[in-house]
């Protein structure tokens, strides 16, 4: 599952879409009027001459965050930010950025200074979530469902979650070809994304939530409708008919199991344990349990945030992989490093932007005054890449001393050296998918590697970075598509 209470399409939602039409430079100005700037493409690592102060601090221009020179190269912007400006009051988008990693820890352990997101961000299309709510009430429900997503519980579904990533890939060899495999003598060309990623997360999620097969098909469409509608684009409609629809079914799904629970089953047909929707509806605390909106709300929220992060983890862990054969050759040989690898691609290149906040009264930060009510973008992307906390953060390491890569702790971890990353997050919300997100990862990657025989990129399907040569970054986000070769496997 992908991280439910912050993906990347709500981050860059919240981003109020104004537009100014000032003069002047200065912390969060504008230069020569107007909102629309191009910016030259920069070599990675370098950033755009913008100006500088009277004592040579490097400014910025705001409108450098809607450029694609920005999605390309972030890196050298977030340094800028975190050196010289680590409160960045943007007045362009009427928001307030925050870059450097103990500032954010410090936020997200602060639920009364730093509230959640702003209300009413998630209920265009996502309906009313536990995004919107904190202390008690927020507790209650996260403590119902998440305990059904971590330890042992997690890892009674784990045979599931193997046996759905052999079902994709076996679809490679079907003779109508639903996956579009390319078989040329000896080798195979797949595209990973439509081979594998874009389904196989979605997939997990609807397998252990405890959706029928005969709704699957329908689910990807809910799923699909849904994450379009996000960014209140021309799919918006689409997006709330599909959550309308979504919660209705589950709605019925919720009373016929509060009185008959549905299970997984292994591979020999023997229950392992019961779905996720059939444990909410018989779990209790205090004698509390979940209502059927609260269930619907959360199923809601899962199916949102359940499948594009997680997709983007695959892509960017095999792109990055491939890119470093000896890291890659090192997890082939030592199985239990692909846990190192999938928590330095987080650190590296997460798809997941960060967690918008609402102040709940006027605090200051590194000398800025933050009105009460402010947006603040709790920039998880530059936290990951603060040389305050990793060394080197631009380059990709799954055996960097720095980085804590064992037990997801919500606490986090910091100790001896090394420190969690954030893209998920810490304190009390700390994304409730984290744990699954990890094992499909982890699991989709063991049993590709078991498939695949001598792969490789295919650059020349892939799209280059300037100098039409040098594979492109991956930049803020995922990369959307990724064709391998490999050699004909001898079973296919």
């Amino acid at each position: 599952m992908a991280n439910a209470e912050q993906t990347t399409s709500l981050f860059e939602v919240l981003r109020c879409e104004t537009v100014y039409s000032g003069g002047g430079v200065s912390n969060g100005g504008v230069s020569n009027g107007g909102a629309v700037k191009k910016f030259a493409h920069m070599p990675l690592g370098e950033a755009a001459d913008m100006g500088h102060a009277a004592d040579g601090t490097p400014l910025i221009d705001p409108r450098i965050f809607d450029s694609s020179e920005f999605r390309r190269n972030p890196y050298p912007y977030y340094q800028i930010l975190r050196d010289h400006y680590p409160v960045f009051h943007d007045r362009l988008h009427n928001c307030y950025y925050v870059t450097r990693y103990s500032d954010i820890e410090a936020a997200y352990f602060d639920e009364i200074g730093f509230n959640t997101i702003p209300k009413g961000s998630s209920s265009g299309v996502l309906g009313n979530t536990q995004l919107e709510l904190s202390g008690i009430e927020h507790r209650r429900r996260r403590n119902i469902y998440g305990r059904h997503l971590v330890g042992a519980a997690l890892t009674k579904r784990l045979p599931a979650l193997r046996a759905l990533a052999e079902e994709f890939i076996d679809q490679w060899w079907h003779a109508d070809n639903p996956k579009g495999v390319e078989i040329d003598g000896g080798t195979v060309l797949v595209e990973l994304g439509r081979g594998f990623a874009n389904e196989f997360p979605i997939g997990v999620v609807a397998q252990v939530l405890g959706i029928p097969d005969e709704a699957r098909s329908q689910f990807n469409w809910w799923y699909d409708a849904m994450m379009s509608g996000l960014g209140g684009s021309d799919t918006h409609h689409d997006g709330v008919v599909a959550r309308q629809d979504l919660e209705e079914y589950v709605g019925s799904l919720v009373e016929e199991r509060r009185v008959e629970p549905t299970y997984l089953y292994d591979d020999a047909g023997e229950e392992i344990c019961r779905d996720i929707i059939s444990e909410l509806c018989h779990a209790e605390i205090d004698g509390d349990v979940m209502s059927t909106e609260e269930i619907t709300s959360f199923v809601a929220l899962v199916v949102g945030g359940g499948g594009e992060t997680t997709r983007g983890a695959i892509m960017n862990l095999w792109y990055l992989l491939l890119q470093h054969p000896d890291q890659y050759q090192a997890v082939l040989d030592d199985p239990s490093l692909w846990r190192a690898a999938f928590h330095e691609m987080l650190r590296h290149s997460t798809s997941i932007g960060g967690q918008p906040r609402h102040n709940t009264f006027e605090i200051e930060m590194h000398g800025v005054v933050i009105p009460a009510g402010s947006l603040l973008h709790m920039v998880d992307v530059s936290a990951n890449h603060d040389d305050r906390v990793f060394a080197e953060p631009e380059r990709f390491d799954i055996f960097r001393s720095d980085l804590y890569s064992d037990k997801i702790l919500r606490s986090g971890h910091d100790k001896d050296g090394r420190r969690s990353h954030m893209a998920f997050g810490v304190g009390p919300h700390l994304c409730p998918g984290a744990w699954i997100s990890e094992q499909e990862t982890i699991v989709g990657a063991q049993v590709l590697s078991e498939t695949f025989q001598n792969i490789r990129l295919e650059a020349d399907r892939m799209p280059t970075d300037l100098d039409g040569e040098a594979l492109a970054p991956i930049g803020l986000g995922a990369i959307r598509t990724l064709w391998l070769r490999m050699d004909l496997p001898a079973k296919s």
